[in-house]
């Protein structure tokens, strides 16, 4: 929003320098996107008076040989490009020897055949607007050729007038208007503010300016006033012209200007309309499906059934806060002669308009207003004032009929305890500030007075705050206004305490080992739809396609929260592929969220006090579990191919290798068995358990999730309950023994369906408390074996913490091994 500072003043009085009112906005929570200062053009720069024009032939674009006045005798030839002014038009002449801004001088030079003494002037080249598309031409009685333009362009060095460009928030909608900056800049310099829409009596009208009916309630009311007989040929006046260029709008016809000009004076909204265009009553309703409208940049739009219309018996005339129709346009200037206008001053609902401006990519002034709330009681004011200004500048004859459907919705007090605010900011505030502050808003207050003698206040917030609902939000205006700054910044004291929990502390070196592992953590997005449990193949059934939906995703195919971190860690892998990464191994740490098998109710406490402790266990209840896990993907090679040799593809041991890394890091020792589960490949799966517990899975995805997802071939996962691995608060330092090994190998002939891992796992308990490792060498499946079955190879480290083994009790243990294994899968010595 830009704002004149010129602008202000009308409303406030002189005011302090322009550094010194961007410093008040920012006081009071404003972001200053830019102070724009005055222009500095040096030397002459007079009003002139175009006498004669020559349209150059023979060029490749269209020059103009323009005889202008610049002062009682004396007529300079210039040459111009632009073609919007005609003979005896008021035009801004900078004469040889000016420098406009930017360092542009201005000199007597010749070109296309002719001398050219001097420039004429467009608001761009003066600094003034940001319309480069023609020259800038002063209304009639502007000023005289040869009168110094500068004190007419607010650009005198006497009397600068410099613009504040300001960001303003999302729920200050009030904000995109100087009425409502106006507000804001008086409480922050503590100035008394009369509002300006005080200004205009809204008399009752004499019947209804035209016939309006609302059948949707995304408009809440609809005013409307006629103004017959306006000039189309009257300009805007010059001081209105100057605001509306200061506020980076373009000047184009009065009637448009007059809107304009409404809008960012009061904040509202209106839209005009050719009354001798419109048949029937004005209807506000929802599209049909198919429905069609041309709108006012000539683009004929399919309408969709959640947008809000204007229309009349001719059908939609408009679309109801972001632009209206073709159909019903008023003429240009050019067109002469006069028309009859009625004017529209709406309040429509903000979710509304906002989702029409976006399914139609068509953001307007009036759209962006519209979605961040308008006054709701201001239209017949907007109206009043726009009837005045088209009457006094435009010839145009008030009709005294009015119309108003609908109503403002009814304002709801709130009551607050009168220290709240001192005693959310721990300050001692002077008295009587909670009330003024709260008045300079635009509350209506009334003192209350409890039977504990503690005083209390009643506030009804004005139309315009539609955000204060509650005692948090006022205390929050008057924090804002005494002053952000003012607030103590007190560190509370740090209790002793034993730093990092145990919990903590796992989560970072698992994080650290497998970065030392060669992984590289992401951030992946944590949200999923139906498409992603798809592509894993899961079945209907499975528990993971049950989500906690968001109630406004950032994307509407993707609305819930992920119950597996897999969904975003491949998506993350697929995207460096795309990108030229060939060989990756990454991880992420994180939440998941698994909702309640059956929905439990969640409370919603007010904000005055602490929820009482029924009310804390209903929420802790009602929050879904969200353990945390670790996942990691791989693809392409896990060591790079070089002088050293060919490298070696990823592969389903890498993932199991991943999920046993952490393990160790978290204080146990996974096992490993055969399973299988989507999106792993069925034959390349492993449940990873602590003792009989599964807390996760690894191994190589199925190439039916590798199509689906367009990932490269082969491609391995592995995700882990963290949270599901029990923790351990103490760990003793191990024991070295400083005794030799001894190793024994022993082969095996089992069955083919005993896994390897199984068997591994039957020897180590059999083996007893000296058995240190136990490891697989050698398959072997042949003739020799016989058919279905296989021979597995395993070496046996035996160790004694407190003596040297003797042979004899190395091989009592390895007999005791081959004993359990043989107990449990009837397997034989080879």
């Amino acid at each position: 929003m830009r704002v004149p500072q010129s602008w202000l003043a009308e409303l406030l009085g002189e005011l302090p320098g322009v550094d010194d009112v961007a410093e008040a906005f920012v006081r009071v929570g404003f972001e200053v996107e830019e102070v724009h200062r005055a222009p500095e053009v040096t030397g002459p720069l007079v009003v002139g008076r175009v006498r004669e024009i020559e349209e150059l032939t023979g060029l490749k674009k269209p020059i103009r040989w323009c005889q202008v006045q610049v002062g009682a005798d004396q007529v300079n030839g210039i040459i111009c490009g632009a073609g919007n002014f005609v003979v005896d038009d008021l035009v801004v002449v900078a004469l040889p020897g000016s420098v406009l801004p930017g360092g542009f001088e201005i000199s007597a030079r010749k070109t296309y055949g002719h001398v050219s003494d001097g420039m004429i002037c467009s608001a761009t080249e003066l600094g003034i607007g940001n319309d480069h598309a023609g020259i800038l031409v002063l209304p009639p009685g502007t000023g005289e050729p040869g009168d110094e333009a500068r004190p007419l362009l607010g650009i005198d060095p006497r009397a600068p007038d410099a613009v504040v460009e300001l960001d303003v928030n999302p729920d200050s909608g009030y904000c995109f208007s100087v009425r409502g900056l106006a507000r804001e800049l008086a409480a922050s310099l503590d100035r008394e503010y009369v509002d300006p829409a005080g200004w205009y009596y809204v008399a009752d009208g004499d019947g209804e300016a035209w016939t309006v009916r609302l059948d949707d309630p995304g408009c809440a009311r609809f005013c409307a006033r006629r103004v017959d007989g306006v000039d189309l040929a009257a300009p805007s006046p010059w001081w209105m012209q100057r605001r509306l260029l200061a506020a980076g709008m373009r000047p184009i016809s009065l009637v448009v200007d007059v809107t304009n000009y409404v809008m960012i004076e009061l904040g509202q909204p209106l839209h005009a309309y050719d009354a001798a265009r419109l048949s029937g009553p004005i209807v506000v309703r929802r599209a049909a499906a198919g429905e069609k409208l041309t709108t006012l940049d000539d683009v004929e739009r399919t309408l969709d059934p959640d947008d809000l219309l204007i229309t009349d018996d001719s059908g939609p005339i408009g679309l109801a806060g972001v632009m209206g129709g073709a159909s019903t346009e008023i003429a240009g200037p050019g067109a002469g002669g006069t028309v009859d206008v009625l004017l529209e001053a709406a309040h429509f609902q903000p979710a509304v308009v906002a989702r029409t401006a976006r399914r139609h990519k068509l953001p307007s002034e009036a759209s962006k207003r519209f979605e961040r709330v308008v006054d709701p009681e201001l239209p017949p004011i907007a109206l009043e004032r726009a009837v005045q200004l088209l009457a006094e500048h435009g010839g145009g004859r008030p009709v005294d009929a009015r119309t108003d459907v609908g109503a403002a919705p009814a304002r709801a007090a709130i009551t607050m305890p009168l220290d709240l605010p001192d005693r959310v900011a721990g300050v001692e505030y002077p008295s009587g500030a909670t009330t003024h502050r709260l008045r300079q808003v635009g509350c209506k207050i009334d003192l209350l007075l409890g039977e504990d003698g503690a005083g209390s206040v009643q506030v009804v917030p004005p139309s315009w705050r539609p955000d204060l609902t509650q005692p948090a939000d006022l205390v929050e205006e008057v924090l804002r206004l005494e002053g952000y700054d003012t607030i103590p910044s007190v560190l509370p004291a740090a209790p002793p305490g034993r730093g990092l929990t145990e919990g903590q502390l796992r989560r970072r070196a698992v994080s650290r080992a497998l970065a030392e592992a060669g992984y590289v953590e992401v951030l992946p997005f944590p949200f999923v739809g139906p498409a992603t449990w798809e592509a894993f193949g899961l079945p209907e059934g499975d528990v993971r396609r049950r989500t906690v939906p968001v109630l406004n995703p950032l994307d509407a195919d993707r609305a819930g929260v992920s119950t597996t971190l897999l969904p975003g860690l491949l998506e993350m892998l697929g995207r460096n592929r795309s990108r030229g990464s060939v060989d990756l191994a990454l991880y992420h740490i994180g939440q998941v969220t698994l909702p309640h098998a059956q929905p439990v109710p969640m409370p919603d406490p007010g904000v005055q006090d602490r929820p009482s402790d029924a009310e804390y266990a209903q929420i802790k209840a009602a929050l879904p579990a969200q353990p945390l896990h670790v996942a990691a993907v791989l693809a392409g090679n896990r060591e790079p191919s070089g002088w050293w040799g060919r490298g070696r593809a990823a592969s389903w041991e890498d993932a199991v290798a991943a999920a046993r890394l952490v393990g160790r890091v978290a204080g146990v020792e996974l096992r490993v068995t055969k399973a299988e589960l989507a999106p792993w490949h069925p034959g390349r799966c492993a449940a990873l358990r602590v003792g009989d517990w599964v807390v996760g899975h690894a191994g190589e995805l199925h190439p039916k999730v590798v199509e689906a997802l367009e990932l490269p071939s082969r491609t391995c996962a592995m995700e882990l309950n963290l949270d599901g691995i029990p923790l351990i608060e103490s760990r003793p330092a191990p024991h070295v023994s400083p005794y030799p090994p001894i190793s024994v190998d022993v082969a095996l002939v089992a069955g083919a369906d005993v896994p390897a891992a199984e068997l591994a796992d039957a020897l180590a308990d059999g083996a007893g408390e000296l058995v240190e490792d136990v490891r697989l060498f050698d398959v072997y499946a042949g003739e020799q074996v016989g058919e279905g079955r296989r021979s597995l190879a395993y070496t046996l480290r035996f160790r004694a913490p407190d003596r040297t083994l003797t042979s004899d009790e190395a091989n009592s243990a390895r007999d005791a091994a081959v004993a359990v294994a043989a107990d449990r899968y009837g397997v034989t010595l080879r």
